[in-house]
């Protein structure tokens, strides 16, 4: 089982990760959404397309764009589809 933490909460729990260049992608239903703020934030990558990313709220404390999803993932990456990786602090493991 792998889980992701941040602040003290595990924020994520799956046994079905897929893992990308050494990030866990954990299912979107495997995911706390309370914890989830939705970002205005984009970035791309020319294999797996642009990823758009969500903030994470942990008893009042803020991690920006500290999670991210390829909602259209490129074919390559279809993987990655429905699933969410973490990054900024987050201990997954």
């Amino acid at each position: 089982m792998v889980e992701a933490r941040w602040n003290g909460a595990v924020i994520a729990r799956s046994d079905e990760t897929v893992v990308v260049e050494g990030n866990h992608y954990f299912p979107l239903e495997a995911v706390d959404a309370a914890v989830l703020k939705p970002s205005a934030t984009t970035s791309v990558c020319p294999w797996k397309g642009t990823a758009q990313y969500y903030s994470l709220v942990v008893d009042g404390a803020e991690n920006r764009d500290a999670a991210w999803y390829y909602a259209e993932p490129k074919d390559k990456a279809a993987a990655i589809r429905g699933r969410l990786a973490f990054w900024k602090g987050v201990q997954v493991g």
